[in-house]
């Protein structure tokens, strides 16, 4: 099903540049596979601060949420069609098309994420068959808490509320607990 990605890659800095147009990239990524899988899509990467977003921690972390994904799909039944994964400076990023209902899929992966120490790194975005992507406030659920403080993150990352060091650290610390 899914392959790890190998922990073999330099750590290099990414420009804001570089990470916007990663994101444009993503985005055409996802839009390509909707229309031809037509189907519920997982686009899963990793939240992580700073400049470097390529390095073993990250990818540590990114497999732990593949080994994850691959577990809760098993439990739910789900169809995995199609799945691919990129090792990219800009970060890991894996799309899956899924045979299954987007809304359904979406609680299940925010429960994964809140459930798992490490699950609060974990980026699972899902859309349905037409391109609808689905958030934590459509399901009426909270915002994600700060990785640092029981804050709301959008709030700490705008203040800049903690050091890059303390969150890596932190980081550090949930990657590394049990799973």
């Amino acid at each position: 099903m899914f392959c790890p990605l190998p922990d073999t890659q330099e750590q290099f800095e990414i420009s804001l540049p570089e990470l916007l147009d990663s994101r444009d990239a993503r985005l055409a990524r996802q839009q390509a596979w909707i229309g031809l899988h037509q189907v519920t899509l997982i686009s899963f990467t990793v939240v992580f601060p700073g400049a470097v977003k390529d390095n073993s921690l990250v990818r540590h972390v990114f497999n732990q949420g593949l080994n994850a994904l691959k577990q809760i799909a098993s439990c739910g039944q789900w169809v995995f069609l199609s799945q691919q994964s990129w090792a990219l400076k800009t970060g890991p990023e894996c799309l899956v098309a899924v045979d299954g209902d987007a809304i359904e899929i979406k609680k299940a992966l925010i429960h994964l994420e809140e459930s798992s120490p490490v699950g609060r790194l974990w980026d699972f975005d899902v859309f349905d068959a037409n391109g609808q992507q689905y958030s934590r406030s459509q399901l009426n659920l909270p915002p994600r808490q700060c990785l640092v403080c029981e804050n709301e993150a959008k709030i700490c990352a705008r203040q800049r509320t903690h050091s890059l060091v303390e969150i890596l650290n932190r980081i550090e610390e949930l990657a590394n607990a049990t799973y």
